[in-house]
């Protein structure tokens, strides 16, 4: 498990874009028939990427977490960004076509993870959180949840947004997650830009094309850095970091967020002609 320390936003002016990419972005989180973590001390959230493609691979409880299972303390909602594959929870399977959504709560003791086809293997991100309570697992299929149509294609951010854990849907003690996928045509996401000061923010991106590249804005709203980002790269946006992009092709992203609260719409609003 990778450990990334958390950071306050003076140290943002003075990083090289190397340190910036070290800090807030992951690179490398899925790879074939492994199970990769990154640790953020930002809201103590945990990503996990797992690509099971020969065979079935178990969660581990990861040292780092001082815990005999994974879901000892924590809860997680976890999200298939690739072929069909099933996450089985203490002997319960649950097959999750491409985007669908399984929550996990607090006490789960065995999780593994499977593809349905070698060829087109799965790709399983989950998102973590400490949790204080126990929610039942739920699986929410591809476009279940609360599905929001927003923006417009007049500024290239028309985009369906997908709840799938929030407060008016799959209940957890504070993981938020959902799916948001670019019409085609459209590039921009989450404009204006924001931050929400009471939560930490992970923004994965996954369906953009092998020749195309996101270029992800972060930083104070004041003093904004950007990364380059592929397929299936990872960003760590802080309570104090705005978290937009544009494209140079659609694309999609799974959201996700952790802190002092679940309010979906708790955000500070940045418009664009303020941003620097």
């Amino acid at each position: 498990m990778e450990q990334r320390h958390a950071t306050a936003p003076q140290q943002v002016p003075g990083m090289s874009t190397a340190e910036l990419r070290r800090h807030y972005l992951v690179e490398d989180l899925f790879a074939p028939d492994e199970v990769r973590a990154v640790h953020s001390h930002h809201d103590r959230v945990v990503l996990v990427g797992a690509v099971p493609r020969t065979g079935p691979l178990p969660l581990p409880a990861f040292p780092e977490l001082r815990a005999d299972r994974f879901f000892d303390r924590r809860e997680a909602g976890i999200v298939n960004v690739g072929g069909a594959g099933a996450v089985t929870v203490d002997g319960e399977e649950h097959r999750l076509a491409p985007t669908a959504c399984l929550y996990v709560g607090r006490g789960a003791e065995k999780v593994s993870f499977a593809s349905a086809d070698a060829d087109s293997p799965a790709a399983f991100y989950l998102f973590s959180a400490p949790a204080h309570a126990s929610h039942p697992t739920v699986l929410v299929e591809p476009g279940g949840g609360t599905v929001r149509e927003l923006g417009d294609p007049l500024t290239s951010n028309r985009r369906t947004l997908t709840q799938y854990v929030h407060e008016g849907g799959v209940r957890s003690c504070q993981v938020v997650m959902g799916v948001t996928a670019l019409h085609p045509g459209s590039t921009w996401n989450t404009m204006p830009a924001h931050t929400h000061e009471r939560r930490t923010e992970v923004y994965l991106y996954f369906g953009v094309p092998e020749d195309a590249r996101v270029v992800h804005l972060l930083g104070e709203p004041d003093e904004t850095r950007h990364l380059v980002v592929a397929d299936r790269q990872v960003v760590i946006s802080p309570p104090w970091s705005v978290h937009s992009g544009v494209g140079t092709a659609s694309y999609s992203f799974v959201w996700a967020m952790a802190g002092e609260n679940q309010s979906f719409d708790d955000m500070d609003p940045h418009p664009v002609t303020g941003l620097r």
